[in-house]
């Protein structure tokens, strides 16, 4: 499936359930990343929310940054209730007031939760990391097993995929520069660590294509374009499944961080986005979400009950996490604005 279908999939309406809500509002809506985790999470959540509740559902996707909800929020846009964000996003838009506080005892307590995912405005929805994915039918044998490897691109020609963002993009150039992982953000706390990444990212500019949303690099890889890229696994592992991919992965020196589910503090739909949070995230439904796409479960049960092979290509499975990285958003919450600008100025270059 291309991009563009993924694309108009993930804006597409859910008409499920248009009758018996009693509501003469606009249907409720939820806005993920697009692409394969859309559309696992539609397997698993809303089509079944809809049929169950008779609460007609509609779904829009998005690129992130806190920004994009500040605008709707204050400027008085209503269109969305309930939105997957990044862990710093999340951070600035409770201390902004953007996001509804959550009723925790609604939601089964915050000891049902990873302490992690726990947060007063936001539910974690997945437990993600970013790794090294490649295309085994263009790399044979043992294929890159490090971020040095990433950026060798005499051993291994061809294009790499980026996140077009400073954040992911400065760790990952430290850690293929020799920083050990637990020493990533002290360095970049530092102005010459700041140096030392961009000069590394100078090493590699010339063999980057810049993504903006994670849905693309399935269609990157498979298309040639790219022949490895920074991605979450689960979308190659689907791909996998479902295109007779051979996509591979390698969890060495990955960063990993919590997603959330919130509810926007201008939603008009707020007892029905309390709704489907509490039955987004419990144990049952995320042990079913697990099925459709490989990641990291939030709820603690839903983590203990869910198979061994289930894990396996996930941050659940210990196995995947020796020597990674956790995202630092107080670093990002920090630091953002001026890296941001930094790094686009250096893009644009």
């Amino acid at each position: 499936m291309t991009f563009r279908l993924r694309a108009l999939g993930a804006l597409a309406l859910l008409t499920l359930g248009a009758c018996g809500s009693g509501s003469d509002l606009r249907p409720l809506t939820v806005v993920g990343w697009g692409g394969s985790s859309q559309d696992a999470h539609r397997q698993a959540y809303w089509s079944s929310f809809s049929q169950a509740t008779g609460i007609p559902l509609r779904e829009d996707s998005w690129r992130g940054g806190v920004g994009v909800i500040r605008t709707k929020v204050t400027g008085g846009d209503t269109s969305w209730d309930i939105v997957q964000v990044e862990t710093e996003d999340l951070i600035l838009g409770c201390e902004e007031g953007l996001f509804q506080r959550l009723d925790w005892a609604a939601l089964g307590g915050r000891d049902a939760f990873l302490p992690a995912a726990v947060h007063d405005c936001g539910v974690g929805a997945m437990l993600w990391s970013y790794v090294i994915g490649y295309d085994g039918d263009r790399i044979r044998g043992t294929g890159p097993q490090s971020w040095a490897d990433f950026w060798d691109v005499n051993r291994f020609p061809g294009k790499r995929g980026m996140r077009k963002t400073p954040k992911y993009s400065l760790e990952f150039a430290l850690m293929a520069d020799g920083v050990p992982p637990d020493q990533v953000y002290p360095t970049l706390r530092t102005p010459a660590g700041v140096d030392r990444a961009f000069r590394k990212l100078d090493e590699i500019k010339p063999h980057v294509v810049w993504w903006s949303s994670i849905s693309q690099v399935p269609d990157l890889l498979g298309s040639g374009e790219v022949v490895m890229s920074v991605t979450s696994p689960g979308r190659l592992v689907v791909a996998n499944r479902t295109e007779g991919r051979h996509f591979k992965l390698n969890w060495h020196g990955n960063i990993y961080a919590v997603d959330y589910w919130v509810i926007l503090a201008n939603s008009p739909r707020k007892a029905e986005a309390a709704q489907l949070l509490r039955y987004m995230t419990r144990p049952e439904s995320q042990m079913r979400l697990a099925r459709f796409i490989p990641t990291g479960l939030t709820n603690i049960e839903a983590n203990r009950e869910v198979g061994p092979e289930l894990k396996r290509d996930t941050p659940s499975d210990p196995a995947n996490m020796v020597g990674a990285l956790e995202l630092n958003a107080d670093f990002w919450v920090e630091y953002g604005d001026q890296l941001t600008q930094r790094f686009n100025a250096w893009v644009a270059r």
